[in-house]
């Protein structure tokens, strides 16, 4: 991709008209907000003018990429140090975020990882470690989020899942299993929650120009050896599209569904995979 066409892409991706802030007043949490898809989530939703938490297990990189944001976009932006698998460290956090910006408008359960092996050396530890942070941690932020936003009457929970969420990779059977649970936990609870207000709908994005690919290609080119470089090229090639999705594009299409005129949309597992599912 060019880097012009980069350069509108965020552009799009941070909003469509100077000044435009439909968010203005909301509050945003955003897990794993401090790099990739949710570093450009969290600034696609503070362009608009949305309020922020950003959540992670790195508070240097959190507290950051908060003060970058504040800067750009004029809006309050904070960091909260969480690990969404531990249940008692999200209450604490969402309670410590609503504290100084107020209850939850937005929850955006972005946070997970991604391990492989194939079948027979997925001992239980990689199974249980991809379900806690995939599926059980979304889980724990939401049942924690919404409650504020039915009482309100309006809420917007976004969850980041996959393609592997939507069919099957080989060598990462736990992954897939958790994004498969996360699309149909969204699907569940948006049937739960349609007529309070409050929409939950996924974004299910293929492979992503991101730290993750990178040290994922890396992996396996240690593996393999191969390059790095074949290793992206090769996930590249899995795209009809012909490229990695870049994070912005992911970012316009959740900044869309927190939108007012998104009220309607509610279920939904998005595909952003160029043309792969």
């Amino acid at each position: 991709m060019s880097d012009s066409a980069l350069k509108a892409m965020k552009e799009a991706a941070q909003g469509a008209a100077p000044g435009a802030r439909p968010l203005a007043g909301r509050h945003a949490i955003v897990t794993g907000g401090g790099s990739g898809i949710g570093a450009a989530i969290a600034d696609a939703l503070a362009a608009r003018g949305a309020k922020l938490t950003l959540m992670g297990r790195d508070p240097r990189r959190i507290e950051a990429k908060a003060g970058e944001f504040t800067t750009a976009h004029d809006v309050e932006a904070i960091a909260e140090a969480c690990d969404v698998t531990d249940a008692d460290r999200v209450i604490a956090a969402f309670a410590a975020a609503a504290a100084r910006l107020g209850p939850a408008d937005i929850l955006i359960a972005n946070a997970g990882a991604a391990e492989s092996a194939p079948l027979e050396r997925t001992d239980a530890a990689l199974w249980h470690a991809m379900l806690a942070v995939n599926l059980t941690g979304a889980f724990q932020c939401i049942r924690v989020a919404v409650p504020s936003m039915r009482a309100a009457g309006w809420g917007r929970v976004v969850t980041v899942a996959s393609t592997a969420g939507l069919k099957g990779y080989p060598y990462v059977s736990a992954y897939c299993a958790a994004k498969h649970g996360l699309v149909g936990l969204t699907r569940a609870l948006a049937a739960e929650l349609a007529a309070t207000g409050v929409t939950v709908n996924a974004v299910c994005p293929s492979y992503t120009d991101t730290d993750l690919v990178t040290r994922s290609a890396a992996k396996i080119a240690g593996k393999t050896g191969g390059s790095p470089e074949e290793m992206r090229a090769a996930f590249a090639k899995t795209v009809p599209l012909g490229r990695l999705i870049a994070p912005e594009e992911v970012a316009a299409a959740v900044a869309w569904l927190c939108l007012d005129e998104a009220a309607g949309v509610t279920g939904v597992a998005l595909p952003i995979a160029g043309g792969e599912v």
